[in-house]
């Protein structure tokens, strides 16, 4: 069974830094592009991050490119998003998905809020 599992989010004040981890089992986590994705409420899901399978490549949206660090543990099968410099418009749930059919995980929730 595919599962992805983030964990790491919480409150956090604008300006200040989070890591985010999610962990991947059932399928073989090093042939696969990891990606992390955001939602707000009643926003469409945001993509914001990936890293492929050796992790040697990554990609960033625009707005998150500076800021944000996504990495992978393939030891661990882990995938990891570093977030820093966060503003009050970062609050949502970050969700990592990828494996095969992209799975998504439940998310992990991120506020930042002073």
């Amino acid at each position: 069974e595919v599962r992805l599992v983030e964990s790491g989010g919480g409150l956090v004040q604008p300006g200040g830094s989070l890591t985010l981890s999610c962990a991947a089992s059932g399928f073989d986590f090093s042939s696969y592009t990891m990606h992390w994705e955001r939602q707000i409420p009643g926003k469409r899901l945001e993509w914001l991050a990936m890293v492929n399978g050796g992790g040697t490549t990554t990609r960033y949206s625009d707005s998150v490119e500076g800021r944000f660090t996504i990495s992978r543990d393939n030891a661990k099968n882990t995938t990891y998003l570093q977030l820093n410099k966060l503003e009050i418009e970062d609050t949502a749930m970050y969700v990592c998905s990828g494996g095969p059919s992209s799975a998504r995980g439940q998310g992990t929730q991120v506020t930042v809020s002073s």
